[in-house]
């Protein structure tokens, strides 16, 4: 089942266009990537997906209602945690619950049960500086979802982690997408992190940023431990380059 859309997305900044009739989908249970260079417009798009921003022209939907310039239907993380230094870490997670006219105890409540899922049972009372890097992640992630419809866009949240982390946490978001059911719109710049996440890669390229090619990962998410060192691996790698090569040329 479709929930999300674009149609015909386009925006210009300052006489400059920045996306040009972009139109992409997401499938309810799936991760779909935004890979593209720096300046291809992807933070842009997601921005726009998320109602910050308003597009020039083209429309967004969400299960077949018009979003199209209206914040908080979907969840958005950047790349950087902002979780609160000065609120527990139970408090920072059920934040989206509160903004939503929850009280206090009963947003903690309802968010409680997720620590466990999200592998951060017993830092509910901690504060964020106490948390390692992957932790903050797992706990902002944890926040969007509990501020989510089943959407999360996510802007290149796993780049600032170090490599193992990264691979740790890659796992992790892989397994906990398949238990909890949400979908995702994740932007990178990482050709590898794109492979072993997604089910399809959008290319955003050029200037202005156009969606150039589809490609469809055929390998379940549940086989691709170590799929990184596997020949087909390469050849998604391979036909990333060529692809991005076509376009540019």
């Amino acid at each position: 089942m479709e929930l999300l859309r674009t149609e015909r997305i386009s925006k210009s900044y300052q006489g400059r266009q920045i996306l040009r009739d972009i139109g992409i989908h997401l499938e309810e249970g799936e991760l779909v990537s935004l890979l593209g260079l720096s300046g291809s417009g992807k933070t842009t798009l997601l921005n726009i997906m998320s109602g910050l921003v308003m597009p020039d022209s083209g429309r967004v939907f969400l299960s077949e209602n018009d979003i199209t310039g209206k914040p908080g239907q979907i969840s958005y993380m950047l790349q950087k945690d902002l979780l609160l230094e000065h609120k527990r870490v139970i408090d920072n997670v059920a934040l989206p619950l509160v903004i939503r006219g929850m009280k206090r105890e009963e947003a903690r409540a309802k968010a409680d049960p997720y620590f466990r899922q999200f592998d951060l049972e017993g830092t509910q009372m901690l504060y964020p500086a106490q948390m390692s890097g992957g932790m903050r992640q797992r706990a902002a992630l944890l926040r969007t979802y509990l501020g989510s419809n089943g959407v999360i866009l996510l802007d290149e949240p796993f780049s600032a982690l170090d490599m193992i982390t990264r691979g740790q946490i890659h796992t992790w978001y892989m397994d906990i997408m398949q238990k909890i059911g949400f979908s995702t719109i994740l932007i990178t710049h990482d050709a590898d992190e794109a492979i072993l996440l997604s089910d399809r890669i959008y290319l955003l390229t050029g200037s202005p940023g156009e969606i150039h090619h589809e490609i469809r990962i055929g390998t379940p998410r549940e086989d691709r431990r170590d799929f990184n060192l596997q020949p087909e691996f390469v050849r998604y790698k391979r036909q990333i380059r060529d692809a991005l090569e076509q376009a540019s040329g």
